[in-house]
């Protein structure tokens, strides 16, 4: 579905403008896939912010449209908190406390890394080995913000293990699961080219070619893995794939 959100009032924002990024309108709605009195599970789509900008010309995002509600869609939830973040790009589930007491669980388990995440993305070429694990350190870029690199003396340690569920043809192409075990900014991305192997759609860590060969950056948050809030349950939240059908591609179920 789509719609164009309303826009915060004029007097939201009093502080001057940080940076010149300007998000461009993302039509496509925050869906709700699941709800109880403490959680949400949501899709988050692409070329949607987690979290309003600086600049208060990217006052859209899926905080805003949560605490603010979804016009016909969905109603507003204006406790609700965002526990992580997905980039710009992303898009996938996410999972959000719906009063302080949950936000603050579910940070903590954010924070002590109990909490598994995977992500399908479609990478450029194809990966020789069936399984892998990358753990190339990663630091700041300060020269190429908001870039980050790969440097084993001064970077932070990041692991990412990964899966290769297909391998496509005309162009060649990988279909990845990704299970990050670390939650650096950027990680699957910079990951994925530093094998050789850029994420489609990706302008920072590309190719020649692999950001033409997509409209969009193709990596998804699939799975979520966590106990919940309140009573202890593990909870397995999932999000299907808006790719997985691309070029007849058949998302196999991975347990």
């Amino acid at each position: 579905m789509t719609a164009s959100p309303e826009p915060y009032p004029s007097t939201f924002f009093a502080h001057p403008i940080v940076d010149d990024f300007v998000a461009p309108a993302c039509h496509d709605f925050v869906e709700i896939l699941y709800q109880d009195d403490d959680i949400l599970l949501i899709n988050k789509p692409s070329g949607l912010l987690s979290l309003s900008g600086a600049n208060p010309l990217n006052w859209d995002s899926v905080h805003y449209r949560l605490v603010h509600g979804q016009k016909s869609v969905s109603p507003a939830f204006p406790e609700a908190k965002l526990p992580h973040r997905l980039d710009f790009g992303t898009s996938g589930i996410m999972v959000v406390g719906l009063n302080a007491e949950s936000a603050q669980h579910l940070n903590k388990q954010f924070q002590a890394r109990t909490i598994q995440k995977r992500y399908v993305a479609l990478l450029e070429g194809w990966v020789v080995d069936d399984q892998g694990r990358i753990t190339a350190a990663i630091a700041k870029d300060t020269n190429q913000f908001p870039r980050v690199k790969i440097c084993h003396t001064t970077g932070k340690a990041a692991i990412t293990e990964y899966t290769v569920l297909q391998r496509l043809e005309q162009p060649r192409r990988s279909l990845v699961q990704f299970t990050p075990h670390t939650g650096r900014t950027h990680q699957l991305r910079i990951h994925s080219q530093a094998i050789g192997h850029p994420i489609l759609g990706c302008g920072l860590y590309k190719s020649d070619h692999s950001e033409q060969m997509a409209d969009r950056l193709l990596l998804h948050a699939s799975d979520l893995y966590f106990e919940h809030p309140t009573g202890g349950k593990q909870f397995h939240g999932q999000c299907p794939c808006p790719f997985n059908g691309l070029n007849g591609v058949c998302l196999p179920q991975v347990g």
